[in-house]
């Protein structure tokens, strides 16, 4: 019996941007669910777990940096890695969402590939 596939939850504004990584995602053989705000994000956590989030930081609603703080003080949810997928590539941004909760960053614009590789080093998966 094959194990279920890892299930990565996008958090991403733009449309363009979520097809780019859900079609990489996909491809590499990640389930990938998709939410365009911070609200939606906390809704699809509590549907369904997922086993990481790519989380854009600057996302309507409940921006990406508060939906961080919200899920990693919640015990439920607080084991969840996320990686910060973010245009923020100032001095201190890093800082600032690892101190957030994220637990990588990955500064726009960013290759597919980087995208996957950052989250197999994460998951530690082959």
């Amino acid at each position: 019996m094959t194990p279920p596939p890892t299930t990565i939850l996008l958090v991403e504004d733009n449309l363009h941007n979520r097809r780019i990584f859900q079609g990489v995602l996909a491809h590499a053989g990640f389930r990938v669910l998709e939410a365009e705000d911070g609200g939606k994000a906390l809704a699809a956590v509590d549907a369904e777990r997922p086993d990481l989030i790519l989380m854009d930081l600057s996302i309507p609603v409940i921006d990406g940096w508060e939906c961080t703080r919200r899920l990693k003080a919640d015990p439920a949810t607080r084991a969840i890695p996320i990686i910060a997928l973010t245009a923020h590539a100032m001095r201190g941004d890093e800082e600032r969402a690892r101190s957030a909760g994220c637990d990588g960053y990955l500064s726009k614009p960013i290759s597919p590939k980087r995208v996957v590789e950052e989250v197999r080093r994460i998951l530690r998966l082959p």
